[in-house]
C-alpha cells in the first residue's frame, strides 16, 4: 500500500492556514468596496408594489420613465408659470398652485383641456405654440405635450407583460418635444416678444435649466425607444443563454 504523506509540520500548517485566509479575505474585500460619496443627493428607487409581477424589465423602465417624464413636465410646468404669471391669470384659478393643480390633475386622469378645443396630441401641441392663442399657454403647451407623450406609450402609463410599445412612436415623441422647445424658443407673438419666457442668457445671468429638463425627457424617450427596439432580440438571446447555461450548471456525479 502506498505510504500515506507526511503531516503538514506546525509552521508549514500556519503559513498554509495563513495564506489561504490572506486570499480569502482579498476576495471578500474586493466584494465589498467602499460606498459611492452622496454629497448631492442620494439615488432611490419607487416601492415595490405586487403589480411589477406583471412587469418584464422593459416594462418597468417604461414604466419609470413616463413616470419621470410626466414629473419633468409638471416642474417646467411650475417654472413657466413662475416666469410667466400672466398665464394662469388667464384661467378661472385663485393663484399658481391651484392653476398648476388644475392642469395636472386633467393629464392624470387624461380628461381633455377645455381651451385646445378637443384636439390631442401633436395638433393640440401645435395649437399650444399657435402665436395666435390666446389661452393660458403654459397650461395648455403641458397638457398638449404630456397628452403628445402618453399616446405616443400607447395611451398607457403604466405597462406590463401584455401591453406593447412602438419604439418609432416613441422615437417621434423625443423628436416632437425637440420641435416644441425651439418654437417656444424661437417664435415670437404679435408684441414681438417670445410666446413664453424661458431659458435666459444675459451678460450677468444664464440659465438654462428649462433647456436641462426637457433635455432629460428627450433623452429618457430615446434610450426606450433603443431598448424597445432590441426586446425581442433580447429575450432570443436570453433564452439561448439559458440552454447554454443550463448545461453547464450541471450536478456532476460523484460515484
Amino acid at each position: 500500500m502506498p505510504s500515506k504523506p507526511a503531516p503538514l509540520s506546525t509552521p508549514a500548517r500556519r503559513a498554509a492556514l495563513l495564506h489561504w485566509g490572506c486570499a480569502l479575505a482579498g476576495v471578500a474585500l474586493a466584494g465589498c468596496s467602499a460606498p459611492a460619496p452622496m454629497p448631492r443627493g442620494e439615488v432611490r428607487g419607487a416601492s415595490a408594489t405586487p403589480h411589477e409581477l406583471a412587469q418584464s424589465d422593459v416594462n418597468r423602465m417604461a414604466t419609470l420613465g413616463m413616470r419621470a417624464n410626466l414629473d419633468g413636465l409638471f416642474l417646467l410646468m411650475d417654472k413657466l408659470y413662475r416666469r410667466n404669471p400672466a398665464e394662469w391669470r388667464k384661467g378661472e384659478s385663485p393663484g399658481r398652485e391651484q392653476a398648476a393643480a388644475r392642469v395636472r390633475a386633467a393629464i392624470t386622469q387624461r380628461q381633455p383641456w377645455g381651451p385646445l378645443q378637443g384636439k390631442r396630441d401633436i395638433e393640440a401641441l401645435a395649437l399650444a405654440l399657435d402665436p395666435g392663442f390666446a389661452g393660458d399657454r403654459v397650461a395648455a403647451f403641458i397638457h398638449a405635450t404630456a397628452d403628445m407623450l402618453i399616446t405616443a406609450h400607447g395611451d398607457r402609463v403604466e405597462f406590463f407583460l401584455l401591453d406593447s410599445l412602438d419604439a418609432q412612436h416613441v422615437y417621434n415623441a423625443a423628436r416632437n418635444v425637440e420641435v416644441a422647445v425651439w418654437m417656444l424658443s424661437q417664435r415670437r407673438g404679435a408684441s414681438g416678444q417670445p410666446l413664453l419666457l424661458a431659458d435666459e442668457i444675459t451678460p450677468t445671468e444664464r440659465n438654462l435649466s428649462f433647456e436641462r429638463e426637457f433635455g432629460k425627457i428627450i433623452a429618457r424617450l430615446d434610450l426606450l425607444a433603443a431598448v424597445v427596439t432590441e426586446k425581442y432580440r433580447r429575450a432570443a438571446i436570453s433564452y439561448v443563454q439559458g440552454l447554454l447555461g443550463g448545461s453547464f450548471l450541471q450536478f456532476l456525479p460523484v460515484r
